[in-house]
């Protein structure tokens, strides 16, 4: 018989929906599964709504009172889908209460509020992990797997932008994420992280940034009284250079203002026996040139890699070869690998993101900030 482990879940907006999915899920793609999900509680601030995402995600019951899902002795995995405001204290309290914490990203609005998170979890001896969902495409595993094997040698180059459109209008409401106080950044920590941690992940640590920031339009309609205007405290769109510990180099971007751009999260590698580049707007896909002596030039080019056969990361759980698979399912192979975690006791690093994986990326999230507002270089340290 598989175990039961019980699932509390804080929001059930736009990330609580994608995990919440996702858990539901597990059973149907990974057997034997190490545990089954079971969805105990879900919290949220406004009672219709969590009451009815309760019944639409298939939780037992609801709060709203975030601690009453900490306290709840059905609990043993603690899933933070909050904004990025609410997500130190109900993580640090549930670590102290035992419970196993997942927490979506940024770990937190600045590198000083991830680090007691991050040191909170050190203290315990339960699994962490920071939902930095790209890791687990499984093109972006494959790119992974061909730079470890050392197929294209030395890595020289890493650009990696993370581009939207959603907040153009000036119309758009002064939202959560437009404020300092409650995002802590605007793309650098919502888009840039994750292109952060992808850079990480894939090339090594970033020792030195340098940043420039733009803020386009400075004040919007407050979504309570769209009369009155209020501040956005927070940058529209962001540019840094990187330097890393193996003396590659890198650009990272990411902005809500690129017309046309949806979700456009793409990376291109280059290193001296070829080059990779993924999109995730096309994520079956994983772009791979090879420099290779060959007198059939007829061959030589970029080739695509339609990433859905057996023996591709993650498909043999699962459809048959050419049948996509869609971004929910990062989720899916996501919290599997954290499940997996928690029951067999293995670590979460280094294929999941840590709390100090969430806290590293936080840092140097700082540093481009400090870059940009001083104008100059600055060295990253943890």
């Amino acid at each position: 018989m598989t175990k039961e482990i019980g699932i509390g879940m804080l929001g059930y907006a736009f990330m609580g929906r994608a995990h919440s999915h996702a858990w539901t899920d597990l059973p149907i793609f990974f057997w034997p599964l190490p545990a089954i999900p079971r969805l105990i509680v879900v919290y949220g601030r406004h009672e219709d709504r969590v009451k009815d995402a309760m019944v639409r995600y298939g939780f037992k019951k609801y709060t709203t009172d975030w601690r009453e899902v900490i306290k709840d002795p059905e609990v043993e995995i603690l899933d933070n889908c909050l904004p990025n405001y609410m997500h130190k204290d109900p993580c640090i309290e549930a670590i102290e209460a035992g419970k196993h914490v997942v927490c979506e990203k940024p770990l937190a609005r600045n590198s000083i509020e991830a680090r007691e998170m991050r040191d909170a979890a050190k203290r315990a001896k339960i699994k962490t992990m920071c939902a930095f969902n790209y890791r687990f495409v499984p093109a972006v595993r494959l790119a992974k797997k061909i730079l470890e094997e050392g197929i294209l040698g030395r890595v020289f180059h890493f650009r990696a932008m993370y581009l939207q459109d959603w907040i153009v209008s000036p119309e758009f409401p002064l939202v959560w994420r437009l404020r300092k106080e409650y995002a802590g950044s605007g793309p650098l920590g919502d888009l840039g992280s994750h292109i952060i941690d992808l850079a990480r992940f894939l090339i090594g640590e970033i020792t030195a940034v340098t940043g420039v920031m733009r803020t386009f339009i400075e004040e919007r309609p407050l979504p309570e009284d769209p009369t009155k205007k209020g501040k956005v405290t927070v940058e529209d769109a962001f540019s840094a250079t990187v330097e890393f510990e193996n003396g590659a180099i890198g650009t990272l971007e990411a902005s809500r203002f690129a017309t046309g751009r949806k979700n456009y999260n793409n990376f291109e590698i280059n290193c001296e026996k070829g080059s990779i580049e993924f999109n995730l707007e096309r994520l079956n896909e994983l772009r791979v040139y090879v420099v290779e002596p060959d007198e059939r030039k007829y061959l030589e080019g970029w080739h695509e890699i339609i990433v859905t056969d057996p023996a591709h990361p993650f498909i043999e759980y699962y459809w048959p070869p050419g049948h996509i698979l869609g971004w929910e399912h990062t989720f899916v192979n996501e919290l599997h690998h954290f499940l997996d975690c928690v029951v067999n006791d293995k670590d979460v690093g280094p294929y999941g993101a840590t709390f100090e994986d969430g806290y590293r990326c936080a840092v140097i999230c700082d540093a481009i900030l400090k870059a940009a507002e001083e104008g100059r270089r600055v060295t990253v340290k943890y």
